[in-house]
């Protein structure tokens, strides 16, 4: 089986073998996922609409934060360190190390350096002209 193509197709069914390859080859390194979602979220007081938050999952005994919004006029207040904090305690009563996440150079690096998190990697240029870092913080 040496055959191969390149292609730009979006075809679920291709990510979908994929990814079950991978997940069986994992499985049988580490047992089952057991990857859990977890959603931090801040609604409009009046309407009840998401206005921002975080997501992500735990799985392995991490929690990976995979997006995080808040609109320009929450910033600055302290709400995004009280919804990151929200999220690890969360993390810790499910038995995780730690948390991880990426963040590039023109979204808030700086925000969790303040939050006690490391800088384990970054890939310059992604995109050019900007960073994309890698933070962990561990319990």
């Amino acid at each position: 089986m040496s055959d191969f193509e390149v292609s730009d197709d979006a075809d679920p069914a291709i990510r979908g073998a994929i990814l079950e390859g991978l997940l069986a080859y994992n499985r049988s390194k580490v047992g089952a996922p057991g990857t859990r979602p977890l959603h931090v979220v801040v609604r409009d007081p009046d309407s009840g609409i998401v206005v921002g938050g975080l997501t992500g999952r735990t799985d392995k005994g991490w929690l990976f934060i995979e997006l995080f919004n808040l609109p320009e006029e929450l910033r600055g207040g302290g709400l995004g360190a009280r919804l990151l904090a929200a999220a690890e305690d969360e993390a810790r009563a499910r038995g995780c190390n730690g948390v991880w996440l990426d963040s590039y150079s023109f979204q808030a690096p700086d925000f969790y350096r303040k939050q006690g998190y490391v800088e384990f990697g970054a890939v310059p240029d992604n995109p050019t002209g900007h960073t994309r870092f890698f933070f962990l913080k561990r319990f």
